[in-house]
């Protein structure tokens, strides 16, 4: 492979916006296995799961015992479900465009504690989420960190793809414009202004999205009769730890291998 993933354009994009698609980064026939690997521990009911039921995100059942109350949201734990999970987070196309976007190859490490999931947006029960910023709820040294949402299918605004607001990573924000659970408030002037700027990220199968944690985004519920399944990794320089007795630090993170080639 190229030793450069992204253009030097990408990589400022990237500093610019807070985010930047890598198309066709992997191929349809390796979406299509994660597809069918994720497909049958949602059919198997493989732990561990997160359930709508458990976040009350608008949209979701009320209880387990509701009807949709079993919809599940996230797959956790992707890393250790299968090696082809594995393959793909530590692939040397991702480790390539991370190098880029940290500016350093070497030291990169794949946190365990956040997202390391296949998101599973399903019809019917799927719940919104409202906009925030993923770092609002971890714990790391340095607010630098990427996360990597691999499009298995086509992923447009029917399905809820996820929206974003270019250059919110980049904006120092009042406490007073978020919410008790750190959600944007979207009747606020000042925010509604913001949301002017948000924009859809629509992907293609094989399509990556790379993004800043202090990005603010969102996503719509799943309108469509088919379930939209997302792996999503996060990721972070060795020298920016967790911080010791929070939820970021429970599980040790995994080094990338350094060698591309």
């Amino acid at each position: 492979m190229s030793n450069l993933v992204l253009s030097e354009e990408e990589v400022g994009a990237f500093a610019e916006k807070g985010f930047v698609v890598c198309s066709k980064l992997l191929s349809v026939n390796v979406c299509k296995h994660l597809k069918q690997i994720a497909e049958m521990h949602l059919d198997d009911l493989i732990a561990p799961i997160e359930y709508e039921v458990d976040v009350l995100y608008p949209g979701s059942p009320e209880d387990i015992n509701a009807v949709g109350g079993k919809t599940s949201r996230r797959l956790l734990q992707a890393y250790a479900r299968d090696a082809a999970f594995r393959d793909w987070a530590t692939s040397p196309e991702v480790r390539c465009a991370l190098g880029q976007l940290f500016g350093s190859p070497t030291g990169i490490m794949m946190s365990q504690c956040h997202h390391n999931c296949v998101m599973t947006k399903e019809p019917g029960f799927s719940s919104a989420t409202l906009w925030h910023q993923d770092i609002r709820y971890w714990s790391f040294d340095q607010e630098n960190l990427i996360s990597v949402w691999l499009a298995l299918a086509e992923e447009n605004k029917a399905n809820g793809c996820l929206r974003v607001i270019p250059g919110s990573h980049r904006q120092e924000l009042d406490r007073g414009r978020l919410d008790a659970s750190l959600f944007l408030r979207p009747n606020l002037p000042e925010n509604k202004e913001m949301l002017k700027n948000a924009e859809l990220v629509e992907l293609q199968a094989g399509d990556a999205l790379f993004f800043h944690c202090r990005l603010f985004h969102a996503a719509g519920r799943n309108l469509t009769s088919r379930p939209k399944l997302s792996p999503v990794f996060t990721y972070h320089q060795s020298g920016n730890r967790p911080i010791e007795g929070t939820r970021s630090a429970n599980y040790p993170s995994i080094p990338l291998p350094e060698k591309l080639l």
